[in-house]
Parts: C-alpha cells; structure tokens; sequence
C-alpha cells in the first residue's frame, strides 16, 4: 500500500526575538525513525522524511530549550522504540508520551515508565484513522492509572462536542494537543471552542497551546490563533503547556519556522510569570523534571 509522504521540515530554523527561560520544555515534538533502525508502521497513514533525534536537538539549540516532551505519533504506531531510545540519550532531559493497546501489559507499561514515558494518547483525528475502540482505550487508561500517567487526546473540534461525555467520566489529567485544533475562521464563539473552555474550568484538565500554524488558514506568523491560547490561559495558566511540534507531520502548507512560533509565546502570556508556568514549572509538574 502506498503511503501519503509528508512535508519535511524547515530546516534552517530563525534565531527568535523571544528569549527563554531557563529549563523551558518544548512539550509537544516527535522523533521519527531513522526508518531502516526504526520503521514505520504499515498501518500509518502517512510516512513521514526521517526527523532524528539529532536534528530534534538542533532545533532546540537553536530555539534555546532545555527541555522536551516527545510524544509518539502514528506513523511508529505502537512501536515506542524510537522515542525511548531518543528519551535514553537525553540525560534527564527529555519525557516521553506513547501510544498503545490493550495488548500492553501492566509490565510493558511499567518498562515505559521506567523508560521517561508518562502518558499515552489517542489520535481522535479522521486523517489518523479517527476515533479508537472507546470500550479498548478505557481498558488502557485502567493500566496507566496507577503509574500516575496522564491521558492525551489528539481531536478535531467536532471531537470535543461529540465525545464530550466520554471524556467527562475520567478523573485522570487529560491533556489536549493543540488546541483541539478549533478552526480559527470560526472565531472564538464557536462551540467547539466554548466546550474546550469549560473543560479547562476543570482542575484534571490540561491544553497546549501549540498547532497555531495547524488552525490558522493564513499562515505566518499566525497571529489568529493568539486570541485562542490568549482564552485558555486566562482559565487556566496552571494548566497550559506550549510545543512546537517538530517535525509538523502532515502539514498541508504554510510550514512554519519554529521560531515564529516560540515568538507567539509573549503575546500570548505578556507577563514573566505567565511565560515561565507555561514553559518551565508546568511541564516539570506534570513530567516530573527536576532542577
């Protein structure tokens, strides 16, 4: 079966104007393959140009951040080698977040944990596959409960409205990859967008406010996606994570130079103490980094 290529990155990351704090996490970026050391999964819907953890390490040199959170996306499936071997080499730097089934034992959980992963995700997504069998994802939200793992959601914003419910009876922290991608030609009103906010009145639940170039329409440097991350965080700054993204999997266009969106952060967050919950003091409260 042929699988849909993707977009490589931009390589020749900027310098950005925003500086940041010591110990800042980049709390949502991949590492994919080497595909001859790592392969892709059949079952992908894409298979994407390799994104090492080499190059993952020069952008964060480049963007100045200390810290990362990888978070395995589809292409590697179940198959979390890729992200742990990357975890392993990082000295304490990098955690981790997999995918997995209700094959996984609690000892195949365990050996995650020990690996840096602290949470799994679900992929929502229709160009992922859509939704999970939600009768198999409970069953492994039962697993990782008592490794104190957090749960992550990967959802359009139709998913928000339509499976609302379901993830209202967990009491786990659950964390929203970006955004919940709410479109931002629809403006703030919408519904989507007005669910995701009062999920975030509630102390278990978590948002990145990354994917701005995922939700603008207009490209860089996606000032429309401001005044989204701008509502979250007002709700919750306790509970906001930022991310790039890297390698942007499955960009259509506009792919970004991840600088411009590290320099999205103080017009979201003006303030210091803002930025700093955001990039350093929520991401180790939540992933366990110590100084």
């Amino acid at each position: 079966m042929k699988k849909k290529s993707c977009m490589a990155p931009n390589k020749n990351t900027s310098t950005p104007k925003y500086k940041a704090p010591k110990n800042a996490c980049d709390a949502h970026c991949h590492v994919f393959g080497p595909h001859e050391i790592f392969p892709y999964s059949d079952k992908a819907t894409y298979w994407p140009p390799d994104g090492p953890k080499e190059d993952l390490a020069k952008l964060h040199k480049t963007l100045g951040l200390d810290r990362a959170v990888l978070v395995q996306a589809s292409c590697h499936g179940i198959d979390n080698r890729a992200m742990i071997d990357a975890i392993a080499s990082s000295n304490g730097a990098y955690r981790g977040v997999c995918i997995a089934d209700d094959t996984f034992s609690v000892k195949d959980f365990k050996e995650l944990d020990d690996g840096g992963v602290r949470g799994v995700r679900f992929n929502f997504v229709t160009h992922l596959g859509g939704a999970p069998d939600l009768v198999k994802m409970e069953n492994v939200i039962n697993k990782v409960i008592p490794l104190g793992w957090h749960l992550v959601i990967h959802v359009n914003a139709e998913d928000i409205i339509k499976y609302a419910d379901f993830f209202a009876k967990f009491d786990l922290p659950i964390v929203v990859d970006h955004m919940g991608r709410v479109p931002t030609n629809l403006t703030v009103h919408q519904e989507a967008y007005k669910i995701l906010c009062e999920f975030m009145k509630k102390e278990n639940w978590w948002v990145k406010i990354s994917g701005s170039e995922r939700i603008s329409p207009h490209g860089a440097p996606f000032y429309d996606a401001v005044p989204y991350a701008q509502g979250l965080v007002a709700i919750a700054p306790d509970r906001i994570l930022w991310g790039t993204d890297y390698p942007h999997p499955n960009i259509k266009e506009h792919m970004p130079d991840d600088a411009d969106l590290l320099d999205l952060l103080p017009l979201i967050a003006p303030d210091e103490e803002t930025q700093k919950k955001i990039l350093v003091d929520n991401p180790a409260r939540l992933y366990g980094f110590e100084d």
